[in-house]
């Protein structure tokens, strides 16, 4: 569906605020989940690093990771498919093979990536639904996390591997994780969303609230 025609806008108001507890309670973790287990064991790299996530609307994403500590800058786009198609209205169609996904760039000194792993599944979109995210359906919008080696590969797994063994979540975890080719930024309108419209009723019902789960369940981790 199209967030930008105005049927499609009015359709997601009324949804919303028919039953605005239950989307929220639907498209995050409602509790802090466990940090990964083998942490320790992983040597962090030196140099600043890209994480490539989906996980829905690439707004609310976008906006959660830019208020995360060790974050540099957080780019919405298109992964998974290929250059020609990777144009909104194109990958809208859900044909294409991306998902709206961000690249993240941070510091591991600051951040780990099993941390910023955490933050994903936690607060930032919903790991048990397949291939949508509250109001938005379509394989556009599947959670995935493209890893691009093997540490990354193996962290990714494991962890999901504990997440789904201690039965956090309700319903087992359908996250893809799959080998990162390539990243192509959205349109520019795209960019900083939620930042430049925290008035509109999409962002206030289904993103804000990602924001301020950030803030009160990591406060070590986020920043203003």
């Amino acid at each position: 569906m199209s967030r930008f025609r105005t049927t499609a806008r009015v359709l997601v108001l009324v949804t919303v605020l028919g039953t605005a507890a239950g989307l929220l309670a639907g498209t995050t973790a409602q509790a802090q989940i466990p940090a990964f287990a083998a942490a320790s064991r992983v040597t962090p790299p030196k140099a600043e690093q890209v994480a490539v996530f989906a996980g829905g609307c690439f707004w609310g994403v976008d906006a959660v990771f830019k208020h995360v500590k060790g974050v540099s800058s957080v780019v919405s786009g298109y992964a998974g498919g290929g250059a020609a198609t990777a144009r909104y209205g194109v990958v809208s169609t859900g044909t294409t093979g991306h998902a709206e996904s961000v690249k993240i760039t941070y510091d591991p000194s600051q951040i780990s990536y099993s941390d910023l792993l955490r933050v994903f599944f936690s607060v930032a979109h919903d790991p048990t639904q397949l291939n949508r995210q509250g109001p938005d359906v379509g394989s556009q919008y599947r959670s995935a996390i493209f890893y691009a080696n093997e540490t990354e590969r193996a962290t990714a797994q494991a962890y999901i591997d504990q997440l789904n063994k201690g039965g956090v979540f309700s319903g087992p975890i359908v996250t893809q994780v799959a080998s990162f080719e390539h990243f192509y930024p959205a349109e520019d309108y795209h960019q900083n969303y939620l930042a430049l419209h925290p008035d509109q009723p999409y962002i206030v019902f289904n993103d804000l609230p990602k924001v301020r789960r950030l803030q009160q369940q990591f406060p070590t981790l986020y920043k203003p």
